[in-house]
């Protein structure tokens, strides 16, 4: 995915992916965090009294403070008070180490509080520090099971929106934790009662194919060959190159994982095909979007479908995490108009401005070089890839 349209990509992905543990998250801490009122609202002084009472009878390090001291933590973040909030999440934490172990369970929510207020004040990096140990919690907490399944796959998921971020020296690094994740994931669920034919298996398979994606379509960085030709390359950079290198066949085997437990030959075709064109195979891509149009031939709404598959050229990847272009919109309602042509190939000729907004300029631009770097499935029609020219699209880019 082109780093020009993180913005509005990341900031789903950050919400989405603490919205598993029903945490408040608010786009930004209120000023100074708001004004407090003389009086507090009658929940949180509840939740101030029973800590008070707490404190009280058994001390600072009582262990029953841990559950009000997240009640309250959560209704501060729920109205903003974000800085407040991350104090009384870290203060639970501290106590749950000392009366619980240094990586029990209880931790837990109290680490998923703190993240969330951490992202909505944009700490990132304090974020990804916050996800390093809750990961090593989860990990030696959780039990192999459907909670240990969805801790890894969040997990998975904050290592790439970690990566969109350009959080660390070396984007790769992510890409490998990625793969790790997902693999872990699999692994729990295949382990489970109902074993390698579970429909639990799509999503790790379907984050290890948008995975594959994003390793063979990495951009190497200067930061990442920083050794000198004397030194042996880092143990993850032999690992990324190694995982790139099986890239192409790996994304296939997930891909016929996938339709093991969803056969849909149409479906499947064209994954195969995107993914071959994605790689530059356009031999095999070809030859498998060929058996995607025979099959969708054979449908009782055969038209609809080779229509919405093939009748037009279409961005890759085709995967909604990944969409490589801004949504494209009503004419009126946009900043910026582009023209284009894609080849048979799929590939982005005679591309131009349309529209003459000079406030969109510079994002005007970098939208033209993410377009003109952005591989299509081409149109088809009777087995054959067409071009197809003077395709106009509308964007709002402010």
């Amino acid at each position: 995915m082109h780093r020009t349209s993180i913005a509005t990509h990341l900031l789903s992905i950050l919400f989405t992916v603490f919205a598993l543990h029903s945490l408040p998250i608010y786009a930004q801490e209120t000023a100074a965090n708001g004004p407090v009122p003389n009086a507090r609202p009658p929940e949180e002084q509840a939740y101030a009294s029973a800590i008070e009472d707490i404190e009280s009878a058994g001390g600072a390090y009582a262990a029953e403070l841990s559950e009000p001291l997240l009640s309250l933590a959560l209704q501060l973040q729920s109205q903003g008070r974000h800085t407040q909030a991350i104090a009384l999440f870290r203060r639970g934490i501290h106590l749950a180490r000392v009366n619980e172990g240094l990586y029990c369970a209880q931790q837990i929510p109290l680490l998923q509080g703190e993240i969330a207020s951490n992202l909505a004040i944009q700490d990132y990096a304090m974020a990804d520090e916050r996800q390093n140990y809750l990961y090593r919690v989860q990990t030696r907490s959780l039990e192999a099971g459907d909670a240990l399944t969805a801790a890894l796959m969040q997990q998975a998921q904050w290592q790439y929106a970690a990566y969109q971020l350009g959080l660390g020296a070396h984007g790769y690094l992510r890409l490998v934790n990625m793969t790790e994740l997902y693999r872990q994931a699999l692994s729990n669920v295949a382990a489970g009662e109902e074993g390698e034919t579970s429909v639990k298996l799509l999503a790790p398979l379907q984050g290890l194919l948008e995975t594959q994606y994003l390793i063979a379509g990495y951009v190497w960085q200067e930061s990442d060959r920083a050794f000198s030709e004397d030194e042996r390359p880092p143990k993850p950079l032999l690992q990324f190159n190694a995982y790139r290198a099986e890239s192409y066949r790996q994304g296939k085997n997930i891909i016929e994982a996938i339709a093991r437990i969803q056969p849909n030959i149409a479906r499947t075709q064209i994954m195969l095909g995107d993914w071959s064109l994605w790689n530059g195979r356009t031999k095999d891509a070809w030859q498998a979007y060929g058996r995607a149009e025979t099959e969708l031939a054979g449908e009782d709404d055969a038209q609809v479908q080779l229509h919405r598959t093939f009748g037009q050229p279409v961005a890759l990847p085709d995967i909604a995490g990944l969409a490589p272009l801004p949504p494209s919109i009503d004419p009126k309602e946009a900043d910026v108009l582009i023209e284009f042509t894609v080849d048979e190939k799929g590939r982005v000729q005679d591309l131009d401005r349309l529209d003459d907004n000079e406030q969109s300029a510079k994002q005007a631009k970098q939208l033209m070089n993410q377009i003109r770097k952005t591989a299509f499935r081409p149109r088809f029609a009777d087995g054959q890839p067409l071009e197809t020219e003077k395709i106009v699209k509308a964007f709002n880019v402010q």
